[in-house]
């Protein structure tokens, strides 16, 4: 999950978050509790990966009740993580422009690439497959690749030096990217080419949530919510007298939508995304994403570490 989320100067608020989050002792293969800033995750499989601050990886294979710490060669925030789907090849990327990758379903880590200019910070990341990853970050970083990242392509596909936020892909195989400064990106060509997107709103997006078919949910700042259903071309807007910033958003096995971010502020859709209610969550740290684990169960991973959640 992006790491810039959490204020209108998002670099400055990340390293304060990282200051102020829980100083964890981590050893190979030992217990932890992961009290500390988390900002993505990932099902794979029976187990449960997620990412954080000073190169954290953590790994549950009870459905998040215990953790152990995985080998990571990284000393940097990590940002996001994905796995090819059904493979046990993995991918994380975070800050020091940085990417890391597994082979054996998140046990072990190596660095795989890391590029020239160290103040960049890569975001997001989305393996389509164990060969086709795309990591995006701040200032419009953009790498991907096509051998499963024995090479590795940084190229512009935005002319702006605007931040990249989150990557996500459709059902149909689509990629979206939403980004700040009303940066909406849609790639219909497996990511060889990136076609901006009219935005219904000139603010920051924190992601894309695509649904069936056509129809795609972007959210962001101060509570907005807009849903297409021909992927961009036309929007709607969500009534949302909710003003906070949205970071995550997941639509859960049952179609119902949960919409997350800064402390306090949870909302959800029982109708595809076409209105929203408050829902009242004991959760009340910030969130950088949400995750449905195959039980059932739900998990926010933030600024409080993981914190399990009941279905809304």
């Amino acid at each position: 999950m992006p790491a810039f989320f959490f204020s209108m100067n998002p670099a400055a608020t990340i390293r304060r978050l990282v200051l102020a989050a829980a100083t964890v002792t981590m050893a190979l293969a030992a217990p932890v509790a992961p009290r500390l800033l988390l900002l993505d995750g990932a099902v794979v499989g029976p187990d449960l990966i997620v990412v954080g601050e000073r190169g954290t990886i953590l790994r549950s294979t009870d459905q998040g009740h215990t953790w152990l710490s995985a080998s990571s060669p990284a000393a940097a925030t990590l940002t996001g993580v994905s796995f090819a789907g059904g493979s046990p090849r993995g991918w994380a990327v975070g800050h020091d422009a940085l990417i890391l990758t597994t082979g054996d379903g998140g046990l072990t880590w190596q660095k795989q690439w890391q590029g020239g200019n160290l103040q960049d910070s890569f975001l997001d990341v989305v393996a389509v497959d164990a060969q086709h990853v795309f990591a995006i970050g701040a200032y419009g970083l953009f790498a991907a690749t096509a051998d499963g990242g024995t090479t590795w392509v940084h190229r512009k596909i935005i002319d702006e030096d605007y931040h990249l936020n989150r990557l996500t892909r459709g059902p149909g195989g689509t990629l979206f990217i939403a980004g700040e400064h009303g940066t909406l990106l849609r790639s219909n060509d497996g990511g060889a080419t990136w076609r901006h997107i009219d935005a219904p709103y000139d603010g920051s997006f924190y992601g894309i949530l695509p649904l069936e078919s056509r129809t795609i949910v972007a959210y962001g700042l101060r509570g907005r919510i807009f849903r297409s259903e021909d992927e961009g071309e036309t929007w709607t807007a969500i009534p949302n007298d909710q003003r906070l910033l949205i970071a995550t958003a997941l639509r859960l096995g049952d179609g119902r939508i949960i919409f997350a971010g800064q402390s306090r502020g949870w909302l959800v859709s029982g109708d595809g995304g076409k209105s929203v209610a408050p829902w009242s969550s004991p959760s009340t740290a910030a969130v950088a994403e949400l995750l449905e684990l195959p039980d059932r169960s739900l998990l926010a991973l933030g600024e409080a570490g993981v914190v399990a959640l009941p279905r809304p």
